[in-house]
This record gives C-alpha cells, structure tokens and sequence, in this order.
C-alpha cells in the first residue's frame, strides 16, 4: 500500500487544485502531500503539474496519469470492500451530480430512500444544469438528458423527459385554448431565457413526424424553471417545460396540457459513470434504485387507463 500513497496525493491534488484543500481532505499537511508528489514526479521522470503560488494545474502527462489513476484508485476501493465482505452493505460517500430541477423532484427521493436503506451510505448530491467532468471531479455518477457527446463515458438509460405546453385554466378560459401550432402567435409565452448564454430557448412541436422550433417574441422571459411553472399558475401565460415539473400542478387543475398531440420526442435520461471495469458498491446500488424506478415507470405506462363503470339502474319493484 506505501507504493500508492504518491498516488492518492496526486489524485487528491488534482481533483482539489492545490496542496491545502487535498491535505484537508486526506486529514494530513500541504507539505507532505507535496514531497509525495515530488517523490513520483522523480520517479516517473515527469513533471506533473503547474505550480503557482495560489494553486496547481495539471500538465499534458498530469492529466493522462490522473485519467488512469482514478480507474485503478476506483478498482482498489472496491477490491478492498470485497475483502472485508461487507459487498451487500454498500458504504463510503455516493458522489452524484444532477441538473437542478430533475434532480430536486426526482432524484433527491429517491435518493433519500437509499440512504435510509444503507445506513453507512454517505451522499454527496450536486445540483447543476452545466456538465461537470466526472473524472476530474470525482463524481462517481452524472444524471444527463439528452443525447451524450462524451463517448468515453459508460451510460445506463433509466428515464426519459417529455416537453409540455401548459398553462392555467383561468389564462385559457380568458385567452382560449390553442387549437393548432399557427394560433400560439395571438397568445402570450413564458420563455426560458438559457442562463449560460442569455439566449432564449425555442420551444419546439412535432409537426408530421418533423421537430419545428418556434421562437416566440411576444411574452415573459425567466432563467428559472421553477418560476417558469409559477407563472404559468398564475395566469402569465404558456409555458413548455419538462412534464416532471408539472407533475403536481397538472393533478391538481392548476394547470392544463395544450398542444398535447404536438409533444417533440421524448429526450433520453442517462446515468453516466467513468468506464472501469468495477463498479463499487455505492454506485451498483443506486443504479439498481434506478432501473427499478424505470420499471415501475413503464409498468404504469402500459396500464390500461381504468375508466368508472356507471353504476346499473335497477328496474323498480313490481
């Protein structure tokens, strides 16, 4: 184990940018991370990172020792679970990055669940609309929607997020509702205004198997999905957003789905990890939760809408 020390001084270095926040995470001082890292720089004969005075950045070769690294640091960690038989009773920190709506109304339930199943399970829950990269963070697992560009990633498809048009009963009993994609210009739109870019985001219908992307000019503009739903409660006018946002409202009436025929393909949900050839044990559970959500997901999907039976007259008594 003396052999690997280097290296978790220099995984931990990386993954914090400096000597300080690495030491204070292994529970040790800045120096002696410092010398460890030094000592496999010689070793190696590599110089593997930038020094400044405020932090430290990754070279070229850095970042390649750091990508294979967290595999062989990840494998060891299980490898070490193993020994101890504890394999059923995952343990250690979950380190899990989700977007920010997703993740509060779906996934913190679910989570919440888990670590009240595994006692010795720890959770590290990060909440961001912006791709973070697993391995340089050290998440263990990423929820992403849409398609995936980084083909070196594993993906497991658990969900998937439908776009809806909603608005409230008292907007469309005041504007009427929307019979067809050409009749949205005469009615006022909530749109998402993309906080990284400070663009706004089309809205987008199926039309004969084609996606169109409308551009709406005429309405209220917010960079958050929560407020986007309330406005829309309150009468401010039509609003598309993922269908779990709208899941309590839709229930209640306060708010209606329009359009419905004209939903764009559904968007893919995945759970995306590092490729390794291990998978610990507080990450198998959570995709175990997941693929049993999905199940369950399906399952009320394929029900048959049960509809009430009205009640026989009976013919009266002679």
């Amino acid at each position: 184990m003396h052999g690997l020390q280097p290296l978790l001084a220099f995984s931990e270095t990386a993954k914090h940018g400096g000597f300080a926040a690495a030491a204070r995470e292994l529970g040790t001082v800045p120096s002696t991370l410092a010398k460890a890292v030094a000592r496999l720089e010689a070793t190696l004969g590599l110089r593997l990172f930038h020094r400044t005075t405020r932090q430290v950045s990754l070279t070229v070769d850095g970042e390649r020792l750091f990508q294979r690294c967290q595999r062989v640091l990840a494998e060891l960690d299980e490898l070490q679970t193993e020994a101890a038989g504890v394999r059923a009773a995952p343990s250690g920190t979950l380190r899990i990055d989700m977007p920010i709506a997703f993740g509060r109304l779906v996934m913190l339930p679910l989570l919440a669940r888990l670590v009240q199943q595994h006692p010795g399970l720890q959770l590290d829950a990060r909440f961001s609309d912006t791709p973070v990269d697993l391995v340089k963070d050290g998440i263990d697992v990423a929820i992403r929607a849409g398609e995936l560009q980084d083909s070196t990633l594993v993906a497991r498809r658990f969900a998937s997020q439908a776009l809806i048009l909603v608005a409230s009963p008292r907007y469309l009993t005041e504007r009427g509702t929307p019979q067809a994609l050409d009749s949205l210009a005469a009615h006022r739109a909530i749109v998402f205004r993309m906080p990284g870019s400070g663009r706004d985001r089309p809205q987008q219908f199926s039309v004969k198997r084609r996606v169109v992307a409308l551009q709406p000019s005429d309405g209220l503009r917010l960079s958050d999905g929560d407020a986007m739903v309330q406005a829309a409660v309150l009468g401010m006018g039509l609003a598309q957003i993922p269908h779990y946002m709208a899941t309590a409202d839709l229930a209640a009436g306060r708010l209606v789905e329009v359009l419905a025929d004209h939903r764009p393909p559904e968007m893919p949900i995945h759970a995306v990890m590092p490729a390794s050839r291990m998978v610990p044990a507080r990450v198998r559970v959570l995709l175990v939760a997941l693929d049993e959500m999905a199940a369950a997901e399906r399952a009320a999907r394929a029900a048959p809408a049960t509809k009430a039976t009205p009640p026989r007259k009976r013919s009266p008594r002679r």
